[in-house]
């Protein structure tokens, strides 16, 4: 069990748990959404998601976070996991970002989908 993301306290009053595969998808979240510089410790962690609030929408910017994203997964998570495609959809004034990846130790694939307004 591992703690689960955001941080919070479960009904019996502990720290709330959570499973394998629910942790490595928390991780890919925070990895997202975690501007570099943003970690005392590990100040190249994170892919910079949110400072795409402020440029404008294009498919050229959803190719560039489509490059951004999977080198940070392959960086910060290729001991857990094996991206097998990251799919970036500009539409309108949204960002959809939909990752599929294996989990290395059990060879279960999954996918994950965070969408962010722009």
């Amino acid at each position: 069990m591992q703690i689960d993301f955001p941080y919070h306290i479960a009904v019996d009053g502990r720290t709330a748990t959570t499973g394998s595969d629910d942790h490595i998808r928390d991780l890919i979240e925070q990895l997202l959404f975690t501007n570099p510089g943003e970690r005392v410790n590990q100040p190249g962690f994170g892919c910079g998601l949110l400072q795409l609030i402020f440029s404008p929408n294009s498919p050229e910017l959803a190719t560039a976070t489509q490059f951004l994203i999977q080198g940070s997964l392959q960086q910060w998570l290729g001991d857990l996991i094996q991206v097998d495609s990251v799919d970036v959809q500009s539409e309108d004034a949204t960002l959809r970002v939909i990752i599929s990846y294996t989990v290395r130790q059990t060879q279960q694939k999954d996918t994950a989908e965070f969408v962010q307004s722009i």
